[in-house]
């Protein structure tokens, strides 16, 4: 379970009892603060607001108000006599999360959907792609013409393809297997120009 929080301008990544450094927050040291503009949550279903999740609220607690490392800012224009050195120390507040309320309890987990999605996509995957014949495939249908003894030209490859679909239809069927397409060449035999020897 985790949200994307917006703390201070910036977008978070947030999950429960973790730590972490954000820009200061106004408010004492062991004092708590809700964050309410929750851009997702992922508790079991994934939740996309629109711009935020309404009812869903983070509740920090300021562990203590720090300084960042210091950042070296210089800047020098060659030949013109300017040379300036800075040094920048980011004020940040190291915070907690204590809890990320507003979940409802009885939504159930997505896991059993995806488990639905994985076994249909197994009893339809039965055929597999070497058992089948793909009519975009030049290759494929000339395998089958010469099998046959015909010729591998367009033409006999534009018969076989139309053939295929007629099959396809009365069959009921979005694919064919091997077998299917040697029968249906072996019927309509007289449809093709046979290979000149």
């Amino acid at each position: 379970m985790f949200a994307i929080v917006e703390i201070a301008g910036l977008q978070y990544k947030v999950e429960q009892d973790q730590k972490l450094f954000v820009n200061r927050l106004a408010g004492d040291k062991g004092s708590k603060v809700s964050f309410d503009k929750v851009l997702m949550t992922v508790n079991g279903a994934v939740t996309v607001g629109a711009p935020a999740v309404s009812g869903i609220a983070v509740e920090v607690e300021i562990l203590d108000h720090v300084q960042a490392d210091k950042v070296i800012v210089f800047k020098k224009k060659r030949r013109k006599g300017y040379a300036k050195k800075n040094g920048h120390r980011q004020q940040l507040t190291q915070i907690q999360v204590v809890s990320i309320t507003g979940f409802d309890v009885s939504a159930k987990p997505a896991k059993k959907e995806v488990v639905k999605k994985e076994a249909k996509t197994e009893t339809s995957g039965a055929l597999s792609d070497n058992k089948t014949v793909n009519f975009g495939e030049d290759h494929e249908l000339n395998y089958h013409l010469k099998k046959n003894n015909l010729s591998q030209s367009k033409e006999n490859r534009e018969t076989l393809i139309t053939l295929g679909k007629a099959l396809k239809v009365e069959l009921e069927k979005k694919i064919l297997t091997h077998e299917e397409v040697d029968a249906l060449i072996e019927k309509h035999i007289a449809d093709f120009k046979e290979l000149k020897k």
